[in-house]
């Protein structure tokens, strides 16, 4: 890994930036995270510090996100929430970590990643099925066998789902990503 920063500066970086609850949930991603991609022959030390990474702006005030990641759609105007992997990925950046694919995996799992993005899909699922979340366990059984792919099809699936049942517009990069799974 071309990272100058260690894991465990970053990990103390972040528990800085948010809440007692949300730092939980980020250890149950970061964990799982590491776990997925073993599973599935990626690195798991590169999984795990982008699960560590992927909220630290989360919390963030809805101004700072849009000063971070100008919106360039209008479900990001509508929503400066869905902002926060952007600007996760900028904050990263700015702490010293290099990796592209750890920087697109924080970026990428609020609105989905590529289909040549395993990193990204490894934390993509762990976001969506780690156990606090007490849903999707069957997506992360899947992920944890090996199943990648199959596994973030569905997380995505899900998500569009979800989305769609509550009336919220869907980011144009989740439909791509959504498309790009079901094809």
């Amino acid at each position: 890994m071309p990272n100058t920063v260690s894991t465990r500066a970053i990990a103390d970086k972040v528990r800085q930036q948010v809440s007692r609850k949300r730092w939980e949930h980020i250890l149950r991603v970061a964990e799982l995270a590491g776990e997925i991609a073993k599973a599935n022959g990626l690195d798991p030390q590169k999984a795990y510090l982008a699960g560590l990474l992927h909220d630290v702006a989360r919390e963030l005030p809805e101004e700072e996100l849009v000063r971070l990641c100008p919106p360039q759609n209008e479900v990001e105007r509508s929503h400066p929430r869905s902002l926060h992997g952007c600007a996760g990925r900028k904050i990263a950046d700015g702490w010293g970590v290099d990796d592209p694919e750890i920087l697109d995996a924080v970026e990428g799992h609020v609105w989905g990643v590529s289909r040549g993005n395993l990193l990204g899909m490894a934390v993509y699922v762990a976001d969506s099925s780690e156990p606090g979340r007490r849903v999707n366990e069957r997506i992360r059984e899947l992920a944890l066998a090996g199943r990648l792919r199959e596994a973030y099809a569905q997380a995505v699936a899900k998500k569009v789902e979800y989305l769609r049942a509550k009336g919220i517009p869907i980011h144009p990069r989740t439909l791509k990503s959504y498309a790009e799974t079901q094809a």
